[in-house]
């Protein structure tokens, strides 16, 4: 026979394991929006998983009476451990070996692991890589108000800081971002094409139609983190491009790779396979009709999660 206590216990159980379930589904609600600010902020897929793991504990300890708005403090807490984890990570990019670039995602429709993204401009390698140029405070209020659409009153309560601070703050970060951007947008139509036709340059060795695709003062990146084949320093100039890519990493790239062209952070790009795993990856950025950027990742630390060459595609 159950005496009072015992009845209590499974009552409290009951009510603690179905309290477990809301937090659960109400963190599941906002992952998606958790991992876009994350990754955005990193620039790194295992660091934005790291950050999520670490705000779901926190909001499985925090107590209901301190939570108003769920969407705005779990937006707080991943902004934050961002925020922390990028000032640590200086020190970390500072003696990164070679060129650092953010990791590259596969986000075709049916291969985003991770749910639904938010992929738009602020998603590409281009923008990504501008936003190194920024402080760890700097990225977060610019992140937030830019491509998340939040209200200076919602950024200011997240980052601790006054409404006043976040637009002088964003207002530098505009700066920054903006004197770098490309002044035309270019359409996925015209994405497309020029990145077949940069590919079909590659493929036959045309050294003069390669050049033609490029802008005068293209900018070719290759990071591979020192644990795989990749160009050290940055390479300008559309002749010493071609030449570095229709030379140098046609001796060094084995010969037996398949490759397949697939969206990488939203924009046309080609994923390398050696062995059915992922080589490298390549993608380009475009300004008024031309190359303008060249992105190379080879780091296989990078690369995990873009998914194996399936057998049947092999």
């Amino acid at each position: 026979m159950e005496s009072a206590n015992d009845t209590r216990s499974i009552d409290e159980e009951n009510t603690t394991s179905a309290a477990n379930s809301i937090r659960l589904a109400t963190f599941d609600q906002y992952r998606s929006l958790l991992f876009s600010i994350a990754y955005r902020m990193l620039g790194s897929v295992a660091d934005a998983e790291d950050m999520l793991q670490e705000t779901f504990i926190r909001w499985q300890q925090s107590g209901d009476e301190n939570v108003r708005s769920p969407r705005a403090f779990l937006a707080t807490i991943v902004s934050r451990l961002c925020i922390n984890q990028l000032q640590s990570a200086r020190v970390q990019r500072e003696e990164y070996v070679g060129q650092w670039l953010p990791e590259p995602i596969v986000t075709d429709p049916a291969s985003d692991p991770f749910g639904v993204i938010k992929v738009d401009e602020s998603l590409s390698m281009a923008f990504l890589v501008l936003l190194e140029r920024l402080t760890p405070v700097e990225r977060a209020v610019f992140l937030l108000r830019e491509v998340f659409e939040y209200e200076y009153v919602e950024i200011a309560s997240i980052l601790g800081q006054t409404e006043a601070n976040c637009r002088q703050i964003l207002r530098r970060a505009r700066q920054h971002v903006s004197a770098l951007r490309p002044r035309f947008a270019t359409s996925a139509h015209q994405q497309n094409d020029l990145f077949e036709r940069f590919l079909g340059a590659v493929r036959t060795g045309e050294m003069e139609g390669l050049v033609a695709l490029l802008a005068e003062d293209v900018v070719l990146h290759s990071d591979g983190g020192g644990k795989a084949i990749a160009v050290p320093n940055i390479v300008q100039g559309s002749n010493n491009v071609a030449r570095g890519i229709l030379g140098g990493f046609k001796k060094l790239v084995p010969e037996n790779l398949i490759r397949r062209l697939v969206l990488i952070n939203g924009e046309p790009g080609l994923v390398n396979y050696l062995d059915g795993k992922p080589h490298s990856v390549l993608t380009i950025d475009l300004s008024e009709g031309k190359i303008q950027t060249i992105y190379i990742v080879t780091n296989p630390e990078k690369l995990l999660h873009v998914a194996d060459l399936p057998d049947a595609l092999a």
